[in-house]
């Protein structure tokens, strides 16, 4: 075999076949087993307990830390979980600048912290690189970012950010759950930890909650193993084995997802009753905003192929409302003070013909119309 790096088509669609399993199985085993057994005192396997290590869930961990060229990951129960085993590398009293647009359940989770547990989070806007620097206080620790921002699909710029990261001697905490590795790796651009909700485009079929956290750095991965550990936050055997099967079409996913998104784009950007569509240029997200509120509920309701539900990155298509769904925890006046309005409708676009998607999309728009 050839030791040259692979493209990513084919790195993904190896996953799990190792030709090294004991039995050939082409397809990694889902071992089950919580314990394993010991020969003698001190000798065991490397395998004690399954919460420690398990062969199913360490293969699912070496794939994702190769897609995000980092070196070592760890599977969670699910993308928050992923956030809590990385904000667990902080303390009480410790500072952390994270973007104004950012998902729902992150923003609950950071407003719990300041209140049960003595954190501190100041919101930059994700824009003025020249302003990031402002926010840094003598207690920061760590810059967290969404890149493309959730539900406004901002992209921001992660080597600016990096560079003031390495300058002020901050963790850079990138969560790439929208773009995927497939089509951004955070680590090559100056990140030290990157999150996935692999509940998302990872495993991609709307059946698998699940989290993922790469890091790079000796050091960060032994603390992050401890913690991981520790506190028993681990991705179970079967759901491993699960985003595993997912995870090897991503890139075949990826490219129709987005084929898709842009043809969707196209179409919206047409519309009359359509104001603006959000659409950060590359994978299968896009918000667009009504041009009126009254016009959400009838034209949701005219909809057949897209399902109105919450999540994003399966291959059917979702619609969401984040005003009611995924934001609903951000207070109203703080949505509205950065574009996050009762007009805005997030889309994942999934891997149905365009054609479908479009005639559905035209469908609601003629509902509002009538």
């Amino acid at each position: 075999m050839s030791h040259h790096p692979f493209e990513q088509d084919t790195t993904f669609a190896q996953i799990g076949n190792h030709k090294t399993e004991p039995l050939k199985a082409v397809s990694t085993p889902i071992y089950l087993s919580t314990s394993y057994r010991h020969e003698k005192i001190g000798h065991g396997n490397g395998y004690d307990y399954t919460r420690t290590g398990n062969p199913t869930r360490d293969v699912l961990e070496d794939a994702m830390a190769r897609s995000e060229h980092g070196d070592r990951a760890f599977a969670t129960s699910s993308g928050m979980s992923a956030i809590q085993l990385v904000f667990s590398l902080l303390a009480a009293g410790d500072h952390i600048v994270t973007c104004r647009d950012v998902y729902g359940g992150s923003y609950r989770y950071f407003a719990m912290l300041e209140e049960k547990q003595g954190f501190q989070f100041s919101y930059w806007n994700g824009q003025d690189a020249d302003k990031l620097a402002d926010y840094i206080q003598d207690n920061t620790k760590a810059i967290f970012i969404e890149t493309p921002t959730n539900p406004l699909m901002t992209n921001i710029d992660m080597a600016a950010v990096s560079r003031i990261a390495k300058e002020h001697n901050l963790l850079f905490i990138v969560d790439n759950t929208v773009y995927t590795p497939f089509l951004q790796q955070p680590i090559n651009e100056g990140a030290d930890i990157v999150i996935h909700s692999a509940t998302k485009y990872l495993a991609g079929h709307n059946d698998v909650l699940a989290g993922a956290v790469v890091a790079k750095g000796n050091k960060l991965c032994e603390e992050l193993a401890y913690i991981h550990n520790s506190t028993g936050s681990t991705l179970a055997p079967f759901d491993c084995w699960l985003l595993m099967r997912g995870m090897k079409t991503l890139p075949l996913r990826m490219r129709q997802h987005e084929y898709n998104a842009k043809c969707v784009k196209a179409f919206l950007e047409s519309q009359p009753l359509v104001n603006q569509v959000l659409y950060p240029g590359k994978g299968g997200m896009l918000s667009f905003y009504l041009n009126d509120e009254t016009y959400v509920e009838p034209f949701l309701k005219a909809l057949n192929l897209f399902t109105f539900a919450e999540s994003l990155g399966g291959v059917e298509s979702l619609i969401t409302y984040p005003a009611t769904q995924t934001h609903a925890d951000i207070p109203e006046a703080v949505r509205h003070s950065y574009g996050l309005t009762n007009e805005l409708i997030r889309l994942s676009v999934g891997i149905e013909h365009a054609d479908d998607l479009i005639l559905d999309l035209e469908h609601g728009l003629a509902a509002v119309a009538k």
